[in-house]
């Protein structure tokens, strides 16, 4: 069976499906392994690696699309590309299911089976597979990189002759696995931290790393989902969170946003009033900017400097900064997918519907949606 890897077309994606590491273990596996030339370009693969590896590298990315039996690819494809995939296909990758309805509708019309890596349940068992989880994770410590970076101030204390200098004061919104990372980043690099979620659980998370919890009474239900997101909040309990976190906004060096509501437009957390509270040369790294934004003001891969001398950054792709490891990482994820589901005895993909993980992630199959949450539109 043919495993196929396109290469990524969006100008701001670094990241490839799949690393020369990861195609050796499905060679191995017996899949014949195809990349399309220049693949592993922007995150320090070239063509050669992927031939000792034992994959063909090929250039007619049409062709290969069309024969392949598994396409792997980091973001959806173009709805054009999508009626050149080969009938019966398995197509692997972030979908965006909820905003992009056409992209499953063009999937069941042309017989592809589309797995969305967004939909893996959150299971012990598929946790190999857990894309969403290991990009975050790159997010979380690319984003405070980014903001030692861009900071006019360094992290840590500094005792010196001329006097001592106050480590920078950092405050992470939504304690995921993106907000843990960019904790325990920032701790390492010697700054202040405080926290905060709507989840008590993720408030204890954040303070075993160091960080300082911001404790605020929301009342009623304010516990993680059963797939491990944090609830919805309602919009007297919304603004609450608000007036207390834009206390801590004001005191702060770099703010870094990581709420997402599955499925939904991301909260606005930072409204513009906190924004003009904060000092001049301080920085907000909405990581949710891709989904909307967490914070007031935030411009989809803009950095915008407000009256007050704050800046909102509101960059896509943060896992892409680091494109080597964020590769290593998603490709070791399709792999995992891909082996978990390998009869070696047989050489054929097991697609069982009834599967737990396939009944999460599996939406279109056989020219139809069989997704329950989709079929008739979402």
């Amino acid at each position: 069976m043919i495993v196929f890897a396109p290469r990524e077309t969006d100008p701001r994606e670094t990241r490839a499906p799949l690393t020369p590491d990861t195609a050796k273990k499905l060679v191995e596996l017996g899949f014949t392994v195809r990349v399309e030339s220049g693949t592993g370009a922007r995150c320090d693969h070239p063509d050669p690696q992927y031939r000792e590896a034992g994959a063909e590298v090929v250039n007619d990315r049409a062709a290969a699309s069309g024969e392949a039996d598994f396409v792997l690819r980091v973001r959806r494809p173009e709805e054009g590309e999508i009626a050149g995939l080969k009938r019966g296909a398995v197509h692997i990758s972030f979908l965006d299911p909820f905003n992009e309805p056409a992209t499953l509708a063009a999937m069941a019309a042309a017989g592809v089976t589309a797995v969305s890596l967004e939909m893996i349940p959150r299971t012990t068992l598929a946790q190999k597979m857990d894309a969403l989880s290991s990009q975050a994770n790159i997010a979380g410590y690319t984003a405070v990189t980014y903001a030692a970076d861009r900071l006019n101030k360094i992290l840590p204390m500094m005792m010196t002759p001329a006097g001592t200098i106050s480590p920078a004061k950092f405050f992470v919104i939504g304690i995921g696995v993106a907000g843990l990372q960019a904790i325990a980043t920032a701790k390492r690099l010697g700054a202040r931290v405080t926290a905060f979620d709507v989840r008590p659980e993720a408030l204890e998370q954040a303070e075993s790393l160091g960080a300082k919890a911001l404790r605020i009474d929301l009342g009623g239900d304010t516990g993680g989902t059963d797939q491990g997101y944090a609830k919805e909040l309602t919009p007297e309990q919304l603004e609450k969170q608000r007036q207390a976190q834009a206390k801590v906004c004001a005191d702060s060096d770099v703010v870094i946003t990581t709420a997402k509501v599955f499925g939904r437009k991301s909260p606005v957390l930072v409204k513009a009033d906190a924004v003009a509270g904060m000092k001049a040369g301080s920085l907000i790294v909405d990581l949710a900017a891709e989904s909307g934004g967490n914070v007031e003001g935030t411009v989809l891969d803009e950095e915008v400097v407000t009256e007050g001398g704050a800046c909102i950054v509101g960059l896509s792709n943060f896992e892409g900064r680091a494109a080597t490891h964020s590769s290593q990482v998603y490709s070791a994820n399709l792999g995992n997918f891909l082996e978990h589901f390998w009869d070696k005895e047989g050489g054929a993909f097991k697609l069982d519907l009834e599967d737990e993980i396939l009944k999460g992630c599996v939406l279109t199959h056989g020219g139809e949606i069989v997704h329950e949450r989709f079929k008739g539109g979402g």
